[in-house]
C-alpha cells in the first residue's frame, strides 16, 4: 500500500526543472511545483484510484503536483462541505488547482451549486474563480432540466456588469462561464451570445505565456458551427 511519502517521492523523482518553469510562467507558485507533466501523474493517479484519504493527504501537503493529482483521483460526492471549503483555501497561489481540481471534484458533491456561488462572492481572488469554474462546470454537465435557468440569467446579467472590473482570474472564468453557458445550455442559448457580444475581448495577464483569452463570440459560434450546442460533457475532469 503507498503512503502519501511514497507517492511525494515518485512525484519528486518525476519532477522536470522546464515543465516547473512552465507552471511557474503560468503563475503558479514554484516554491510548491515540482514540474510533473499531466501525463506523468495519470499512471500514478491508476495505481492508487479509490484510495479517498490517501487522495486528501497528498491535497493537504500543499504541493501543486500532488494536490493536481488528488483531484485525479478523490471522490467529490465522498468530501464533506468543509472538506471541500479547505481544498478551495488552500488553492492559493496555483490556479491549475482553484480553477481545475477543486471545480472537478466539486461538482459531484450534492452542495456544488451552493459552494460555487458561495465562493463568486468572496473577495479571495482565487476562490471566486473557483466558483465560476464550478459552476461552468455543472452547466456542462447537469441536464438543462436540472439547471436553474432563472439563476443562470442572472449570473450572466452580473458578468456583463462586473468583468471588466473584477480580478485577473476572475475575469478570465467570467469568460469561462459565458462561453459554458452558450455551449452547454440550449435555453440559454442567445442570452450567452448576447452577453458574450457585450462584454466583447477580455483582458486578462496570462503570465510570462502566448496564451490568448478566447473571444466568447467566436467561441461559441464555433461550437455552433460543429453542431454541438447543448451537448452535455460525461466529466470536466482531464
Amino acid at each position: 500500500m503507498q503512503t502519501a511519502a511514497s507517492v511525494l517521492a515518485t512525484l519528486k523523482s518525476k519532477g522536470k526543472e522546464q515543465t516547473r518553469k512552465i507552471y511557474s510562467r503560468h503563475g503558479m507558485d514554484p516554491g510548491r511545483v515540482y514540474g510533473v507533466s499531466v501525463a506523468d501523474l495519470k499512471p500514478i493517479a491508476k495505481s492508487i484510484k479509490g484510495q479517498q484519504a490517501l487522495a486528501c493527504e497528498l491535497y493537504a501537503t500543499g504541493i501543486m503536483d500532488a494536490m493536481y493529482l488528488a483531484g485525479m483521483v478523490a471522490d467529490g460526492a465522498q468530501l464533506t462541505a468543509a472538506q471541500l471549503n479547505q481544498w478551495v483555501e488552500g488553492a492559493e497561489g496555483l490556479q491549475m488547482i482553484s480553477e481545475y481540481t477543486v471545480p472537478w471534484v466539486t461538482v459531484d458533491h450534492p452542495q456544488a451549486r451552493a459552494l460555487a456561488l458561495k465562493w463568486m462572492k468572496s473577495k479571495k481572488e482565487h476562490i471566486a474563480a473557483a466558483g465560476w469554474c464550478t459552476y461552468a462546470g455543472l452547466v456542462a454537465l447537469l441536464p438543462d432540466q436540472s439547471l436553474d435557468l432563472a439563476e443562470i440569467q442572472t449570473l450572466l446579467d452580473t458578468i456583463v456588469k462586473q468583468i471588466h472590473t473584477s480580478p485577473n482570474r476572475v475575469r478570465h472564468t467570467m469568460n469561462g462561464f459565458v462561453i459554458a453557458v452558450g455551449s452547454y445550455v440550449k435555453p440559454l442559448g442567445k442570452q450567452a451570445k448576447a452577453a458574450a457580444r457585450q462584454i466583447g475581448a477580455v483582458t486578462v495577464d496570462m503570465g510570462e505565456t502566448a496564451c490568448k483569452v478566447p473571444l466568447a463570440t467566436a467561441y461559441i459560434e464555433k461550437i455552433e458551427a460543429a453542431g454541438r450546442i447543448g451537448q452535455k460533457r460525461k466529466t470536466i475532469r482531464c
